[in-house]
């Protein structure tokens, strides 16, 4: 993550996840379920095709750190800054610690994606509780990580990776809470709105420190530099507070117009008549009594 694009590369993963958050949120709340994924199946009534019951989310997870570990210890082409420490030496100081840090974020996500793949594909019964303390132990691991990243940085990166450190420290709180409390859909709003914010943070902050837009760089000696990090934080809770509003608008009316939709082909369950004197149940009598008569 020392350059522009290290930070757009989780900055677009978890804004992915946000959007996916907010969709799911929002046709939760629109059908009125108790809990914003409900539980899978038993392994032996899902489809047998292996492929039908991989996680998109946790297959994101993977491929996403995968990729970020292979940029963090291997980019540039010939580079290998897996060696830990220089043998030779007679300090052993340790080497490459910044891309040990990151490798050490990339690898705990990885962890919770292989925690998902696994409740989902290969366990009798899914363990949403798992996969939630994963994703949970991965931010808490993170946020520590992140305090010890900032030190010996200069007055500006320190606020910014501060502001960082504030969507995360909430998204941990949401997912202890939501590991006693999964049916709280203010849980599930709020947890969106941060993964969106920490998401589009990220590449924010790539941007001041390694590529600003005017082309003049950042100050750390510049009270207005440091104070306008302020803002734009708060400009991106606004916009992305709005995003999620968008979202469950388009979702509200993709929802109605597909109930409208099965209502005009007449799908969907309806209440039989309990009144004996309706036609449709003499009907439905007849017809059952002449299968009967048929066995």
């Amino acid at each position: 993550m020392t350059d522009f694009a290290g930070h757009a590369l989780p900055g677009v993963t978890f804004f992915f996840f946000g959007v996916c958050y907010a969709v799911q949120a929002s046709l939760a709340l629109l059908r009125g379920q108790r809990f914003l994924s409900p539980p899978l199946p038993p392994r032996d009534k899902r489809p047998k095709d292996w492929r039908q019951n991989l996680p998109k989310i946790g297959l994101v997870k993977v491929v996403f750190c995968i990729i970020g570990l292979l940029g963090i210890f291997f980019y540039p082409l010939g580079s290998n800054r897996l060696v830990l420490m220089d043998w030779k030496d007679p300090e052993l100081q340790f080497m490459y610690h910044i891309s040990w840090q990151h490798g050490t974020m990339y690898f705990l996500f990885l962890i919770s994606g292989l925690v998902d793949i696994v409740s989902q594909c290969w366990l009798a019964r899914q363990q949403m509780k798992l996969e939630v303390a994963a994703l949970a132990f991965a931010f808490q691991g993170t946020t520590i990580l992140f305090i010890s990243h900032i030190q010996g940085r200069d007055a500006l990166q320190v606020h910014g990776h501060i502001l960082l450190l504030i969507p995360q420290i909430v998204i941990v709180l949401i997912l202890v809470s939501e590991l006693w409390c999964p049916d709280q859909p203010v849980l599930w709003i709020a947890k969106t709105w941060m993964f969106l914010t920490f998401g589009s943070w990220f590449p924010q902050l790539g941007s001041i420190l390694y590529l600003p837009v005017t082309g003049h760089p950042w100050r750390a000696d510049k009270h207005g530099d440091v104070m306008f990090l302020t803002i734009f934080f708060f400009w991106h809770l606004i916009l992305n507070a709005v995003l999620i509003v968008g979202i469950y608008g388009l979702c509200n009316l993709w929802h109605h117009r597909r109930l409208s939709h099965q209502r005009a082909k007449g799908a969907g369950y309806q209440l039989c008549p309990t009144d004996v004197n309706t036609e449709e149940l003499k009907k439905l009598m007849i017809g059952l009594n002449q299968k009967d008569g048929g066995i």
